[in-house]
């Protein structure tokens, strides 16, 4: 490969629009169109296009193309809303941590959840292992059933499984744990698990517009 007419033996080497870049010999067309899907993610399944144990994958039921990858990650016992893109700069942006951008969840968690507990969340600063402490949430008890209390929870770095870290910490297991939101992005109802669509052009627009300032 050549950028500018220079060849390029590093992995990972960025190209700018403006750049001539070369393949085989042959000048390589920039992308203009690119992908933007809505995945209902189930449990069970890894955002990892491989896996050192066999386990299954979401690219085991995701027929797209290589370059397509997931924006952030769903650990393996966690479903919901999951964004996957060829967009390489906008998942960047909706990645960055600087940008603290809305995560919503629903929680199945064991047992009742205090006042004293809320509040706590809500403040953050809660040690959650690993030298981590929690940042402040926004949440409110959703319903309470025997023995488990659902939980809204709105979190805006989405940290290595802050959401179960962190009640764990306060003693509270986690049962279940959906993502219903990411950004303006929702969740749709009657979209059921391990089901897919392309989004909106409205959708790609708000995506867009929520981080076109940083």
């Amino acid at each position: 490969m050549r950028i500018n007419g220079e060849p390029i033996n590093t992995l990972g080497t960025l190209v700018q629009a403006k750049d001539r870049v070369e393949v085989d010999g042959k000048e390589a067309s920039p992308v203009t169109q690119h992908t933007y899907i809505l995945y209902h993610k189930p449990k069970g399944l890894l955002c990892s296009r491989q896996d050192e144990k066999g386990r299954p994958l979401i690219y085991d039921v995701l027929d797209v193309a290589a370059n397509v990858q997931s924006v952030g990650r769903l650990d393996m016992d966690s479903e919901g809303l999951l964004l996957l893109t060829d967009d390489g700069d906008l998942a960047k942006r909706l990645t960055d941590p600087a940008g603290r951008l809305a995560r919503g969840y629903r929680v199945r968690v064991a047992g009742h959840v205090s006042m004293d507990t809320m509040e706590a969340l809500r403040r953050g600063g809660i040690e959650m292992g690993k030298e981590d402490v929690s940042d402040p949430w926004e949440l409110i008890v959703d319903a309470e059933t025997r023995g488990h209390t659902w939980l809204a929870v709105i979190i805006r770095r989405g940290r290595w499984r802050e959401v179960r870290r962190t009640l764990e910490a306060c003693g509270h297991k986690v049962r279940r744990l959906i993502r219903t939101a990411y950004g303006p992005l929702k969740l749709d109802a009657d979209l059921p698990p391990g089901a897919w669509r392309q989004l909106k052009a409205g959708e790609i627009r708000s995506l867009k517009s929520a981080v076109k300032s940083r």
